[in-house]
């Protein structure tokens, strides 16, 4: 099976350098022209299945990546972003003034970390993985499933199919649209075959960079 594991388009709060969480704030303009261009790419490509958070930028980018596909479309909560509680829609200078400390330990070690009235990276894969293996059920040899996610949420999950320890989490990035490929039998035996691949949108050497997470 394939599976095409993407995150949402930009939204205002990403611009600003927001964090953003489970506050359901809309794709902006670039990420509808992000989600456009992610459908263009897409176009022609065989979708068995597809399964999106059910926050609005990554369902909304689910149904631009899939266009005229977009009735298979499916939402899964399993896979809403980590929740930054009390962090949410603030910037990192205004975190920095009251919460300095764990703002420190978020970017040097994030599995440390549990947010204030929020999550952790473990709870996040805890219901983030269960929620991928029930999307994936079923999928045979040459299925392709499309998933569109979050931040946070495909860094545990890639980790995991990785090998990787979550306080690698920002070893690798996920830009705005981007897909990662995965290939394999079943959901314990995936290979990445693409990562980070945002080349509908961004530049060979283009900046790919979230402001917030």
């Amino acid at each position: 099976m394939r599976i095409l594991l993407a995150r949402h388009g930009e939204t205002s709060w990403n611009a600003q350098g927001r964090y953003q969480g489970q506050i359901d704030i809309p794709l902006s303009d670039v990420g509808e022209a992000q989600g456009f261009a992610l459908g263009e790419r897409l176009k022609g490509l065989s979708i068995t299945r597809a399964v999106a958070s059910p926050l609005s930028r990554a369902k909304r980018t689910a149904e631009l990546g899939l266009g005229d596909r977009a009735v298979m479309l499916t939402t899964e909560a399993g896979l809403m972003e980590i929740a930054h509680g009390t962090w949410e829609g603030l910037l990192a200078s205004e975190i920095r003034e009251v919460d300095g400390a764990t703002l420190a330990a978020w970017r040097d070690s994030p599995h440390t970390v549990l947010m204030p009235k929020g999550e952790s990276l473990q709870m996040v894969l805890d219901r983030a993985w269960p929620a991928f293996v029930k999307a994936c059920a079923g999928l045979g040899e040459a299925d392709t499933l499309l998933l569109v996610a979050h931040d946070a949420v495909n860094r545990v999950l890639l980790c995991r199919i990785l090998g990787l320890p979550l306080s690698r989490c920002w070893a690798f990035r996920q830009a705005p649209t981007t897909l990662n490929l995965l290939e394999g039998p079943d959901v314990d035996h995936l290979e990445v075959v693409r990562l980070n691949d945002c080349a509908h949108t961004t530049a060979f050497f283009g900046e790919a960079v979230h402001r917030a997470l």
